[in-house]
């Protein structure tokens, strides 16, 4: 007897906790660095300035994959648990979430590590 062999779809469930859980750090540090304005303007810019520096760019896109992924596949266990005949082609839908992410994400990346390289 086999066991749980996995596949696309266990692989589908674990990216989503992991960029759920990035998403989810990414709105802690969002709070946190916004709050500084209490202690007044010169570290809060400092904090921006920081944010803007051509080291935090690749961890923006990071984000945009976390954000991009997360909303797919939200949409797409959403049509599984609202219409039985979508279960049916859960894996054609994981492929095509893919696909759909894979036309997303590479122009918005481009877009955003372009000013890196002028």
């Amino acid at each position: 007897m086999k066991g749980y062999q996995g596949g696309a779809a266990q692989w589908a469930w674990v990216l989503h906790r992991v960029t759920g859980v990035g998403i989810l750090l990414f709105l802690f540090i969002h709070i946190l660095d916004t709050t500084l304005i209490i202690f007044g303007p010169t570290l809060y810019n400092h904090a921006m300035n920081l944010y803007a520096s051509p080291f935090f760019r690749p961890l923006e896109v990071v984000l945009y994959a976390c954000v991009l992924y997360h909303a797919l596949n939200g949409v797409r266990i959403t049509f599984i648990d609202l219409w039985d005949w979508a279960a049916t082609f859960h894996r054609a839908l994981l492929y095509g979430e893919l696909v759909l992410f894979i036309v997303l994400f590479l122009p918005g990346a481009y877009l955003m590590v372009r000013p890196l390289f002028q």
